[in-house]
Order: C-alpha cells, then sequence, then structure tokens
C-alpha cells in the first residue's frame, strides 16, 4: 500500500479535539483554509469566514441558520462529515462567538463552487486547498513579443514606449 500524499492531512478527530485552537488561529490571522478527512482524503474544508465572505459565500451557498459555537462543532464534527460523504450535507456552516462568525464548514465540492475553481482530473485526490496549475504550452501556442500583445491597444502601447524612454530604449 503505497503512503498518501496527504499523509499530513488532519484526520476529522483531530480537528475536533483542537477546534479551539482553530478557532483561536483564524481569530489572530490565520488566512489560509484547509482541508481534512480520515483516511488521508480530503473531506471538508474550513476557511475564514473572512475569505467566504469576499467571495460571495452567503449569496453562491448559503449558510447555516445559526452561528455554531465552536465547542458544538466539535461535539457534532464526525456527523457533519458523514453528511458531506452521503450528499446530504447542506449551506456552509458558520463558526464563531456570538453572532460574530470566524471560520466556515463546507464540504470540499462547496469550497471548489466557492472559489469558482474547476473539477479534480480524474485520479486526483480532491483537495481545493491545494492548487497546483499546469504551465505548459499547449500545442500549436507560439511565443510573441510584448510589442504583438499591445498591438491593439493603444493605451498599452503608450506605455510601452513611456517606460523603454524612461530606460533609454527608445
Amino acid at each position: 500500500m503505497s503512503a498518501s500524499p496527504y499523509s499530513d492531512l488532519p484526520s476529522i478527530a483531530d480537528v475536533a479535539a483542537d477546534i479551539a485552537g482553530v478557532v483561536g488561529r483564524f481569530t489572530h490571522g490565520e488566512t489560509h483554509a484547509f482541508a481534512f478527512g480520515d483516511g488521508g482524503v480530503p473531506e471538508a474544508v474550513i476557511a475564514s469566514y473572512d475569505q467566504y465572505d469576499d467571495l460571495g459565500g452567503e449569496e453562491t451557498l448559503g449558510r447555516y441558520r445559526t452561528v455554531v459555537a465552536p465547542e458544538v462543532l466539535g461535539r457534532q464534527l464526525p456527523e457533519m462529515v458523514e453528511a458531506i460523504r452521503r450528499g446530504t450535507f447542506g449551506p456552509p456552516v458558520l463558526v464563531g462567538t456570538g453572532t460574530e462568525p470566524v471560520l466556515v464548514l463546507m464540504s470540499t465540492q462547496q469550497y471548489r463552487t466557492l472559489r469558482g475553481d474547476d473539477e479534480p482530473p480524474p485520479g486526483v485526490i480532491d483537495d481545493p486547498t491545494v492548487r497546483t496549475y499546469d504551465s505548459s504550452p499547449t500545442p500549436g501556442s507560439v511565443p510573441f513579443s510584448v510589442d504583438e500583445w499591445a498591438k491593439d491597444d493603444p493605451f498599452t502601447q503608450q506605455m510601452l514606449e513611456e517606460i523603454r524612454q524612461e530606460r533609454g530604449d527608445g
């Protein structure tokens, strides 16, 4: 059996046991969403509420009816991830103190939808918090100069001319 490329992926139990620490990290400036799940497979994502809000999450995906306290999330996380597995998980769950959300729990599919990412290719583990992009040229692509790129845009042509004059190139 080969090792999972996500061997450092937190398990559901890890996240549930440290939910106060997770909320603390997001409260104190952590901004990177992270995936977690069992068996080395990303099953859910926790993101900051700020990212969710900036990407129009409530308009796109909705939200759970109330802001859930961290300790409630810690207790209910296994059942929530089980609902994600079954495909019965509802809108993302906002977590925070009082009525102010700090973070959001959602499925990997919901996070990908929120970000506008494509589906992963077949056979690729679905962790939308880890992105790689193929930057290889496509068949038939050819290099072009900055002048070719700017040929139909007078503003860009003017900017290039100013840069060249400042550098002494023109």
